[in-house]
């Protein structure tokens, strides 16, 4: 077994790595270390350049892999590309939503079962980790395993070995594991593993818009449109959005954008009618503003009176508007 550590550089074999930051496409600020477009790591932050090293690392042993992140924020693309990028990239990837078996049938799903096993199912069952022989296995949410079901997949992993429910001889684990977490659950404690955690896409801003011009042209061709880009108040939006949902929100708004839009020009009011829950008009009014003024402001160096002049607005009028919006004229002031 060996020894774990973590670190944020260059790594040895046996030791556990530690990156954040993740976006999944394609984009022309990343590098092309994918077999497929789609396979890159997109975004311009330092945390995601590191991660193009770091999950390149992790492709290329054969250590298992544990991905942490909130909801959202695209485990699994991160999973399929480190796979895609090893050595058992051209064969079909094994994926298992463990949040979706019941917890009855989860040791069965993992490790399947002979026959008569489970009377309600007839016959014996080849799990997931007979399914996966000869290519990568991700145990998509790991943490909503039973502690029962997720101990014997820990003495599996460091095994090497499984049985199925209701046989005696062991078997050999051939997949490569690749985990994915919620809870940033070290499930793999002292063994030799790689780990990386996903930084929230609130936190790494400067990969928004590199992020939303990878799906934006991604959905155009979905969608048979010319991806034409954002409007200058979209791209406001864009990165004053929170992104609560992470990459998963960003991707599902510019979708529904791209269908409002209809001509590939996305604006902001696209991606403010593109929630799941669409704004009252007096919400998005009050958004409109708040990003009208702020445009404003900035062009104009926090300079009330010139703004109000643009805005063809008396100045006092004009500041009444700011008053509501809540914005402060001092954060544009240079």
């Amino acid at each position: 077994m060996g020894t774990v550590s973590r670190v944020t550089g260059s790594v040895e074999s046996g030791e556990k790595v530690v990156a954040d930051g993740f976006g999944v496409g394609q984009s022309d600020v990343s590098e092309p270390t994918g077999r497929r477009f789609e396979d890159r790591i997109v975004g311009s932050s330092e945390s995601n350049r590191r991660l193009v090293a770091q999950a390149t690392i992790a492709a290329r042993s054969d250590l298992p892999v544990l991905i942490s992140g909130i909801p959202g924020s695209d485990k699994e693309g991160l999973a399929r590309a480190i796979h895609t990028w090893g050595a058992k990239g051209e064969r079909s990837l094994e994926v298992l939503n463990c949040a979706a078996i019941p917890e009855a049938l989860q040791g069965r799903e993992l490790f399947g079962c002979s026959e008569g096993v489970y009377p309600a199912i007839p016959g014996e069952y080849a799990g997931a980790f007979q399914r996966a022989a000869g290519t990568s296995l991700v145990l998509h949410d790991i943490d909503a395993l039973r502690p029962e079901v997720l101990n014997a997949v820990q003495e599996a992993v460091a095994s090497r070995r499984f049985q199925r429910e209701g046989e005696s001889q062991s078997r050999t684990l051939d997949p490569r594991i690749i985990a994915t977490s919620t809870e940033n659950a070290d499930f793999l404690g002292e063994l030799a593993h790689h780990a990386i955690a996903l930084t929230p896409l609130a936190d790494r801003a400067e990969d928004v818009l590199p992020l939303a011009a990878h799906y934006l042209r991604a959905f155009c061709e979905e969608a048979s449109v010319d991806p034409v880009g954002f409007t200058a108040d979209a791209r406001a939006f864009l990165e004053e959005e929170v992104w609560a949902g992470d990459v998963a929100e960003l991707r599902s708004r510019i979708r529904e954008a791209v269908l409002l839009a209809g001509d590939g020009t996305v604006s902001a009011e696209a991606l403010l009618l593109a929630r799941d829950e669409v704004p009252s008009f007096k919400e998005a009014k009050r958004a409109f503003e708040s990003r009208y003024v702020s445009g404003l402001l900035r062009r104009c160096g926090g300079n009330i009176s010139r703004a109000a002049r643009l805005a063809k607005k008396d100045r006092k009028d004009f500041y009444d508007v700011i008053r509501r919006t809540g914005i402060d004229p001092q954060d544009f002031r240079k």
